[in-house]
């Protein structure tokens, strides 16, 4: 399944910066969003429009795939109190290849700019990319989408039996015969 990131540039009251980045929105992308230049894999990012709160920016050319051994990690997510997609991002300083042209000029008046560069729905995996000292935000899931996740996590998710340990003082102890 292909999906898009709604990305926003708020603007926020602060003595030291004047906006931050964040994920709005993780949206199904039927080709919508897109030109059709790009190539198929590759991220691109349009900008939507200005108001008084900041920037939206839409990125497209992003693949979901589910596996079998993420179940788990799934699990933890559509078990949460709210399902959420994690967005993997980076400020990055050569756009131009995550930019399309038409949209290259505006977001050349920063230094950085905020690039998604994947998404995950595994609790698990989103934990793995933090460990390794990526940004990680969440966006709330739709409930389309998480019940569509359930189901996936229904059909393929076994939890690991529990085995009991016996407590030391049965084992026996380890001594060596005697003559």
């Amino acid at each position: 399944m292909r999906f898009a990131v709604l990305m926003r540039k708020q603007n926020i009251d602060n003595p030291w910066i004047s906006y931050r980045w964040v994920p709005q929105e993780v949206l199904p992308d039927f080709g919508q969003f897109s030109d059709n230049s790009n190539p198929k894999n590759s991220v691109s990012g349009h900008f939507l429009g200005r108001d008084a709160d900041g920037e939206s920016w839409v990125f497209t050319g992003y693949e979901l795939n589910l596996f079998p051994d993420e179940a788990e990690g799934y699990y933890l997510n559509v078990s949460a109190t709210t399902p959420c997609w994690f967005v993997m991002w980076r400020l990055e300083e050569d756009i131009d290849r995550y930019i399309d042209g038409q949209s290259l000029a505006l977001a050349m008046s920063e230094n950085t700019f905020a690039v998604p560069h994947r998404i995950c729905v595994s609790y698990n995996e989103a934990a793995r990319l933090l460990d390794g000292g990526e940004s990680v935000d969440t966006v709330p899931m739709s409930d389309e989408h998480a019940s569509w996740l359930q189901e996936y996590v229904n059909e393929h998710y076994r939890p690991e039996v529990k085995k009991r340990h016996k407590p030391a003082s049965f084992k026996g102890a380890e001594r060596p015969a005697e003559e």
